[in-house]
């Protein structure tokens, strides 16, 4: 622990030219206490590390010096590309991984580009969770399950109430949810990661097929499930802004086929996932479609409909 803080110290100064005890000991959640007590250590081995007094003043590297401590492990690098995501960092535990991967990524860049990473971070950022979420903690089965990612290892998992022996070839955060993806009986599948009960992370690791594409085969995935929801149909009669409507409307996986189907009086077959649903997608068209079936559906936008008429007959409502 202390050999990681004292090259992050060390980092830190090449990274950013000068920094004082308070600065230094707040970069590295520690008191100023055990900087002092670091920057001994590190002057004791060698490093060419001074204090500089009065205003302005803090510890600096005598100019010129390199250290030859920024070479990215493989954990750091593979952390790095991570580094977008803090909240996905934090809950597989891989934040002090990826903090040491970027000051390495800092201290290596040329003098005039070390602001790079703040200024990207001033103007960027990703906020994977979805709106109004809870700050729930991650699911306890989140961290052996990344550590078990990381190093293709199998791992004995109970999902469901069912014993299985997965190999776990990644994990997908979607919209604050996580999710695993991996090869079961010679099928890949997916798995909610808070369903999980009790995981064991195995010695034995796996051969990955070097085929797989985790990106696409989720969005293969997501698309299927998408369409699996869509259960029923119904037909519509739409106006052209009615059409121009429907991407706005109408679920994204029915909406392909739903303008294939179109033809020039209107009439188009529109997937839904149930007749409630339906019945809340059509209101929204308001007067640029009607219903043609079902006729329980029709029904209910007609009694909806008769009812808003004699919400506004009067269109002077009273005070």
């Amino acid at each position: 622990m202390r050999a990681s803080r004292l090259m992050s110290l060390v980092l830190l100064l090449q990274a950013r030219g000068g920094m004082t005890a308070a600065e230094l000991a707040k970069e590295l959640e520690v008191s100023e206490r055990t900087v002092h007590r670091d920057v001994l250590a590190l002057s004791e081995a060698g490093v060419p590390i001074y204090a500089d007094r009065g205003r302005g003043g803090g510890y600096r590297l005598l100019d010129g010096y390199r250290t030859r401590l920024t070479g990215l492990d493989r954990t750091e690098a593979e952390a790095l590309f991570l580094s977008g995501v803090p909240a996905a960092l934090r809950e597989m535990g891989l934040q002090d991984v990826a903090a040491a991967a970027r000051l390495k990524a800092a201290a290596a860049l040329a003098p005039a580009l070390r602001d790079a990473p703040a200024t990207a971070a001033q103007r960027f950022h990703l906020d994977a969770p979805g709106w109004f979420a809870g700050d729930d903690p991650p699911p306890d089965a989140l961290a052996p399950l990344a550590r078990a990612v990381w190093r293709d290892r199998r791992v004995s998992a109970v999902y469901k109430d069912v014993l299985r022996v997965l190999e776990p070839y990644g994990l997908v955060l979607k919209a604050g949810v996580w999710y695993l993806a991996a090869r079961h009986r010679g099928r890949f599948l997916i798995f909610r990661v808070h369903r999980f009960g009790e995981i064991s992370v195995l010695e034995e690791t796996f051969d990955r097929d070097q085929d797989f594409d985790l990106a696409a085969f989720w969005a293969e995935q997501a698309a299927a499930f998408a369409r699996s929801l869509l259960r029923e149909e119904i037909t519509l009669r739409l106006t052209e802004r009615g059409v121009r409507m429907l991407r706005h409307v109408a679920d994204p996986a029915a909406v392909p086929d739903a303008l294939a189907s179109l033809q020039e009086d209107g009439t188009v077959r529109l997937a839904v996932e149930s007749l409630p649903v339906a019945f809340s997608q059509v209101l929204r068209f308001g007067p640029e479609a009607e219903v043609l079936g079902p006729p329980r559906l029709r029904a209910m936008v007609a009694e909806a409909a008769a009812r808003m008429a004699r919400l506004y007959a009067d269109p002077d409502p009273p005070p």
